[in-house]
C-alpha cells in the first residue's frame, strides 16, 4: 500500500492543475545542495567533479522541483557507476545560439543555460534509448521507472529540454537546457 501511495504521489507531477511557484534560482546553489546530499548518502562511494560557469544568470523556477530533478539524475548516475572508480560530472555552461521550437507554434525559445550530469557507468542499453523518458521504463530491479519521466515533465514546464547522449568515455550524459531568468520573466 505504501508503495502505491508513493507512486500516486509521484505521478501527480504529470497533472496540469498543480501550480508551479517560480522565483529567481541560482542553479549552482541547487547543484551544491544535491552534491552534499548525494555524498552524505547514496553517492558516498563516488567522486563528484564540478565544472561550473560562474557567470550564469539565475533560472526562473521552483528551487524544490529543480532539486528533485538533479537529485534524480545524480542518484541514477551514482547507481550506474562502477564501485571504487565511479565518477559523476556536474557541468554548467552558457551556450549562445541554442533555441528550440516552442510548443504550440509560438516561435523559438532561446535556451542558453546548460546543466549536465555525466557518469562513467555502463550507459543506457540501445533498446531503451527511444523510450528512456517514458513512464515505467527502468533498468533497475527495484525501480519504478518514473524518475526520468517526472524530471522531463518538470524541465518542460520551464520551456526547457532534458536529453540523453552517450558519454564519449563510456557512461551517460543527461543535459538540461533552460532559458535564463530574464527570458523566462518576459514571457
Amino acid at each position: 500500500t505504501d508503495r502505491i501511495v508513493a507512486l500516486v504521489d509521484r505521478m501527480e507531477a504529470f497533472s496540469d492543475y498543480a501550480p508551479i511557484t517560480r522565483a529567481e534560482v541560482n542553479i549552482h546553489e541547487v547543484l551544491d545542495r544535491v552534491r552534499k546530499i548525494a555524498q552524505s548518502g547514496f553517492a558516498r562511494h563516488v567522486r563528484v567533479n564540478e565544472m561550473y560557469d560562474p557567470s550564469l544568470p539565475p533560472v526562473h523556477g521552483d528551487r524544490d522541483l529543480l532539486l528533485q530533478v538533479f537529485l534524480n539524475l545524480v542518484k541514477n548516475a551514482a547507481e550506474a557507476v562502477p564501485g571504487g572508480s565511479g565518477e559523476i560530472g556536474l557541468t554548467t555552461a552558457y551556450r549562445h545560439g541554442l533555441s528550440l521550437a516552442a510548443p504550440g507554434g509560438d516561435g523559438r525559445r532561446h535556451l542558453p543555460l546548460v546543466v549536465s550530469v555525466a557518469d562513467n557507468g555502463g550507459g543506457i542499453p540501445d533498446d531503451l534509448k527511444a523510450h528512456l523518458f517514458d513512464p515505467f521504463v527502468t533498468t533497475k530491479r527495484e525501480g519504478l521507472g518514473v524518475g526520468l519521466a517526472i524530471s522531463r515533465t518538470i524541465i518542460q514546464s520551464y520551456d526547457g529540454s532534458l536529453t540523453y547522449t552517450d558519454n564519449p568515455g563510456g557512461g551517460a550524459v543527461f543535459a538540461i537546457d533552460l532559458p535564463a531568468e530574464a527570458e523566462s520573466m518576459s514571457r
